[in-house]
Parts: structure tokens; sequence; C-alpha cells
């Protein structure tokens, strides 16, 4: 017992070593742990949760769960309707997120959703040492990283840097740094009465808009470029964005103002905003009594750029292989919401959902294998898919009608079948850009009208891509399907 009461992961060498106990850091650690690979957690913060200790500031996240779906928690499948609990090899390490919800609503709230991840670290047995922050890293000689913490060194072979997207992060507009960062917002009633300007049209700007819109006398949101409508259409976010937008749309109280702010001056009072129209021409010249800057965050690399980190998105956001590596052999890997710093192919211009917890989830599993086996020599087992070319057919398309992996991650991950019959879920672009000799690939997509359709993808020779039509329900098993997979293996 006395043992347990310790702090855990002194000081030390590892053969790997994960910092953060966000969403992406007990991810990766679940399933470093499952592979057997022995690692040490490290976190400055003193209990599970990261981001979600703070953030979302008005507390309802972007994300939904149904607590109750057509599948029960616990199964592979509920994966789909719940896109916030962490991933488990056991059932009862499963949706973990679902017994906190209140079901005032879908989208479970921020403490609720901390709550939910302190149950899994605790039920699932991953053992974090809290208080311990990391500070610097370095590049030894024979090749181990170095990592400096307030606690000590750690060497190992190689890290995860799960640090999230969180450190605030302000465009270069003269003036905004007299305006509070959307970390820094005041809870919604202090803004009664008041006329509030939002710089940014993204998902913070539009989730303070929502908070807001029951308090404040007028929101108006600023940036140059016009809200994608589209893309709120086929985005898991648009729960947020829809209600100011709607308000907009109606000439209430709410403006989307597609604008170049020049500068951003105080009053006596308030805020002068100044700049001009981009979609409408013509100057802005407004004033409010509240400014935001809903300007994003980055990701806090401190001296990581010193061992060959590159950046991405003006600098806010790692760069990294399609399996979430810095460069690949570096051993420098990321998990969570950072590993948006590798976009995928993007076909149709949709993105991977590597931002949120239904994607980066999927990641980290992808992610812990391609280490262990790269970088520690550990055999990773492959399951095969028995039987014949019927068999695998029927295989193939069950994966693309009900894998929660290849719904979630739509043309960034993908079920690759080898010529020995072995099975696993890769990046797609990593098989694309690396074909194997006789592999037959399949990945779930989505154009850029909204319609969902499965894609397949072989390297016998002819290394084509296979669109398959949609169905209206979404059952990819039917005789049609079989029939153009027989025609293609």
């Amino acid at each position: 017992m006395a043992e347990l009461d310790e702090k855990p992961f002194p000081p030390g060498e590892y053969p790997a070593v994960v910092i953060g106990s966000g969403p992406g850091g007990l991810q990766a650690s679940y399933c470093l742990g499952r592979l057997g690979v022995e690692h040490a957690v490290l976190s400055r913060d003193e209990t599970p949760g990261g981001m979600f200790r703070s953030f979302p500031i008005y507390q309802r996240l972007l994300s939904w769960t149904k607590p109750d779906a057509p599948f029960p928690p616990g199964t592979r499948e509920y994966e789909w309707y719940d896109h916030n609990s962490l991933l488990g090899e056991e059932p009862e390490h499963r949706a973990a997120i679902v017994p906190f919800m209140d079901r005032s609503y879908m989208v479970p709230s921020r403490p609720e959703m901390e709550q939910g991840l302190a149950a899994f670290a605790e039920n699932a047995g991953v053992r974090v040492r809290y208080g311990c922050t990391w500070e610097s890293a370095r590049r030894e000689s024979d090749g181990a990283l170095a990592l400096t913490t307030s606690d000590g060194e750690y060497r190992c072979r190689a890290a995860v840097f799960a640090l999230g997207v969180t450190e605030p992060w302000k465009s270069p507009i003269p003036g905004i740094e007299d305006v509070p960062h959307y970390a820094d917002a005041r809870k919604p009633h202090e803004y009664q009465g008041k006329r509030v300007f939002v710089i940014g049209k993204r998902n913070s700007g539009f989730e303070l808009a929502d908070g807001l819109l029951p308090w404040a006398q007028q929101v108006f949101l600023g940036s140059p470029r016009p809200v994608d409508t589209s893309v709120i259409a086929l985005s898991s976010v648009r729960v947020r964005y829809l209600q100011p937008y709607e308000d907009a749309g109606l000439g209430g109280g709410t403006f989307a103002l597609d604008v170049a702010l020049e500068r951003i001056g105080r009053t006596s009072d308030g805020y002068r905003i100044i700049g001009a129209g981009t979609t409408q021409e013509g100057p802005l010249d407004l004033e409010v009594d509240e400014v935001i800057a809903a300007t994003g965050f980055s990701t806090p690399l401190r001296d990581l750029t010193d061992c060959g980190v590159h950046t991405v998105a003006q600098g806010r956001i790692p760069a990294m292989t399609p399996y979430w590596e810095s460069e690949a052999g570096s051993g420098i890997y990321f998990a969570g919401n950072a590993t948006q710093g590798a976009a995928g192919l993007k076909k149709h211009g949709v993105g991977a959902s590597s931002p949120a917890v239904q994607g980066f989830r999927y990641n980290a599993r992808v992610m812990a294998r391609q280490l262990a086996e790269m970088h520690l020599g550990v055999k990773i087992r492959r399951p095969k898919v028995p039987g014949g070319r019927e068999e695998l057919i029927s295989y193939l398309l069950r994966e693309v009608s009900h894998a929660p992996e290849l719904w979630a991650q739509k043309s960034y991950l993908a079920r690759v079948v080898y010529d020995t019959g072995e099975t696993e879920i890769v990046p797609l672009s990593h098989f694309l850009d690396h074909p194997p000799h006789y592999a037959v690939a399949v990945a779930v997509e989505m154009n850029a009208e909204g319609s969902i359709y499965p894609a397949v993808y072989t390297t016998n020779g002819d290394g084509n891509e296979h669109l398959l039509p949609p169905h209206h329900l979404n059952d990819f098993q039917g005789e049609e399907y079989v029939r153009e997979l027989q025609s293609l293996l």
C-alpha cells in the first residue's frame, strides 16, 4: 500500500515518456500499456483532465455523447455515438463519460467531461506523476531524448508530447494586446446589456457568441474570411455555430462581419474598432463596450524546435508525419488535439477529426503501435482475416459500414488487409505514399455535398482509387457492394 501511495515514475531512464494527463496523454499511455511498453507519464497538473479542467470557458463541449443509442455502451459500435469517451480494450473501460451526464443536453458539460476522464484514469489504472512540469528537451549524442522537468531529468528513446493546443495566441492586430483573450473571458452574465465584439469566427468565437446571446445587448463576430456554411453543415460543432449565425441571418442582435481589423483602440468606456470590409467593401468604425480575442491557441512547444520540430499554422501547431511523429525516426511524437498538425488528404476539403477527442483517440492507438514497433522493437501482433476471398469481401464491407475509426477519421484512417491476411488500421496517406505489395485498404469518405461513401484502394499493380456509391442508410453490405468488390479483388 505504501508503494502505491508514493509518487510514481521517479526521474531516470525509461523506454518512453508521455507528457500530459489530458485525454491525449491518458489515451496514449493506456495504449502503450496495453502493448506492454514500459513508460512514464508526467503532468504539471494535479489531477487528470488537461484542457477540460478549464475549457470550454462557457462549459459546454462541442462534441456529443448519446447515452442511449442503437448499441449498448461498452461495445465497439457504441463509439459511433459517444464522441467524448476514451478507448478501452475492456468493456468496463469504455463509455466513461456516460455515467456523469445528467442528460439535460447530449453535449456534455466541462465538469462532466473532467469527471469522466478522471474515472477512466482510475478504472483503467493509468498512473501519472502529477505536479511534474516538463521544462526543456535536448537530443543526446546517442540519439536519446533528455527531458528536464521540475522533478529532475528523464531519458527515453521516444517521447509523446500530449501538450494540447492550449497556449493563448493573438493575431498581430495593433491594439489587440489590450484585449482579453478567450481564455480570460468573464462569466456570461457579466456582459449583460453590453455590446461585445468577438475577434474570430471559428469554434471559440461562436462558442462565446452562443454563451453571450442570452445576456449581451449585441454581439459582433469579425474576421476577414466569411463563415463557410458548407463546412458548418458537415461539422460536428454545428450545434454551437448555428444559433448565433441564425440570429445574424434574422437581423437580430448578432452580426457576423467579414472584416479585416486595422486597429483596436481604448475609449473612456470601451473600445473603438477600425477596419475594412472584405467580401463587402467599406470602412468599419464601431464603438463597443467589450472586445474578446477568440483568435485561437498554440501548442506550448518550448525548445522542441531545437530538437528539429517544425511548425505549421503560423507557427502555432507542430508539423508531423501521418503517424504523428515530428520527423520519421525522430522519436518525438504528439498526441491529443495537436495531432491536427498531420492534415491528411483533406479530400473535398473535409479535414480529419484530429482536433477533437472523437478523432485523436484513434490516432493515439495507431501511434502507440507505430512507436512501439519502430523505436522499441516490440513485435506487433496483427490479427488475420479468416477464410478466403468471400470472407475478405464481407469483412471489408462490414468495416466501412460499422468501424468507428473509419467513420470518425474519414479519409484519414483506413483498414488495410495485406496479402498475408493480416490486417490493421493505418493512416491512409501513409498507405498511398508507401504502398505495400498486394494489399487492399478501405476508408469512409465524404464529399463537399455531404454524401458519405466507401473508398477502396488497391496495390495489386494499379494503385487505383475506387469509389463505391453512397447508401441512404449507410449500409454498404448489400449485393451491389459485394459485386463491386468482387470485380476489384
